[in-house]
């Protein structure tokens, strides 16, 4: 029993992988065509085309999971292989990327904040590298202009010009799609990188792009990673450089701002004569979103006055930004992630017995995985925008 016992587990890592591919390819052809598998013009050269998504997408989950692995037992830390985690929605006729990512498994107590940091910062730091790699490659390699008359043949009408009439004030009919939002450093990829700047498409046609799909998001995986909250990578990243004093104090700021910024919008007063006034399906929405955010916090703040505290300063704080800048709005698909972080996984980092500052190098280090931090993150990943609309 004993001896098949590994084979047994590289078999489950193996089978995870493979199904990975498949999802990831099947939600890669969806993006590039707009066809979803269940519907009859899906074709086997849609899926096959999806390889150009999948195969750099799990080339830089792997990069970064294995950045994880191989630190973890240079240093002689027990950890598994990664675990990589598909999920495809297209059989709904819902878009997905097909996979949530990849985990690996620490089997033993990490003892040391050098540790703690060397681990954490190992990953980010190989994904961010092959997300460069990927993202130089897709848009060195960008087709002519015209490709995108394959996806949308009915764009050839307008010429040059279709987006005034795809998605422009010159659309005819209402309609809504989907925006892959941006960042400091895809902004620069595109501005500077492409030797052809006519080739680079515009915001709502990138999905269709599948190198530049699965660089985009070979970043916004490598933020999220490192936002610096609780026991994310960013987190153990603050631990290491700053100690268990100020991860104390800026995880749960993090946290605070993150869902503060989400919910912009959720509860919106109207304007009128200079006062507030509240909608009526407000008076059961605003308990609603009350009690989630008191929820939300459930592992950040010890006491439930504390939670109640917080909860009612953000939801205060909230209304009073956005009576005064009208129009203002968050990004409320980062409610889930801040549930995620306050409600499952927790703010607070467990304190290794040894307790060593790092040298100078790894500052360094970390304050430059801070930087690509900045540089990486999105405020709205992906937007859906209406069209057509006076």
């Amino acid at each position: 029993m004993e001896t098949n016992s590994p084979w047994k587990s590289y078999g489950i890592h193996i089978t995870l992988f493979v199904v990975s591919l498949l999802t990831t390819t099947l939600a890669g052809g969806e993006w590039m065509f707009g066809q979803y598998i269940v519907l009859d013009d899906y074709t086997w050269s849609d899926f096959t085309a999806g390889f150009a998504f999948s195969l750099p997408f799990l080339s830089f989950l792997t990069c970064h999971e294995f950045g994880h692995y191989f630190t973890a037992r240079y240093n002689k830390v027990s950890t598994t292989l990664p675990y990589y985690l598909p999920f495809w929605m297209g059989f709904m006729l819902v878009p997905s990327i097909g996979s949530f990512g990849a985990v690996i498994r620490i089997k033993q107590q990490i003892t040391s904040r050098k540790l703690y940091f060397d681990i954490g910062i190992a990953g980010p730091i190989a994904g961010f590298i092959a997300g460069l790699v990927i993202l130089f490659y897709g848009f060195n390699t960008l087709p002519p202009a015209d490709y995108i008359y394959e996806i949308h043949p009915e764009y050839q009408q307008y010429g040059v010009e279709y987006e005034k009439f795809a998605y422009g004030p010159d659309r005819e009919e209402p309609g809504a799609a989907l925006v892959l939002g941006s960042s400091l450093l895809f902004d620069f990829f595109k501005e500077n990188v492409a030797p052809d700047p006519s080739r680079v498409p515009n915001a709502f046609e990138i999905a269709h792009y599948p190198w530049l799909l699965a660089g985009f998001l070979a970043l916004f995986f490598t933020a999220l990673n490192l936002l610096p909250v609780g026991q994310l990578d960013g987190g153990h990243i603050v631990y290491g450089l700053l100690g268990p004093k100020w991860h104390s104090i800026l995880s749960p700021a993090f946290l605070i701002i993150l869902v503060f910024y989400a919910g912009l919008g959720m509860i919106t007063p109207d304007h009128l004569n200079g006062l507030m006034q509240f909608k009526p399906e407000m008076w059961w929405q605003a308990p609603l979103y009350f009690w989630f955010l008191t929820i939300t916090f459930s592992k950040v703040f010890p006491t439930p006055q504390l939670r109640i505290l917080w909860a009612l300063a953000i939801f205060a704080g909230q209304i009073l930004l956005t009576f005064f800048i009208n129009g203002v709005e968050g990004y409320s698909a980062w409610l889930f992630y801040g549930f995620l972080l306050g409600r499952i996984m927790g703010v607070h980092h467990p304190e290794p017995p040894l307790d060593e500052p790092l040298d100078s190098k790894r500052k360094l280090l970390g304050w430059i995985a801070l930087l690509i931090f900045i540089l990486c993150f999105s405020p709205a990943p992906l937007e859906l925008v209406v069209l057509g609309e006076p």
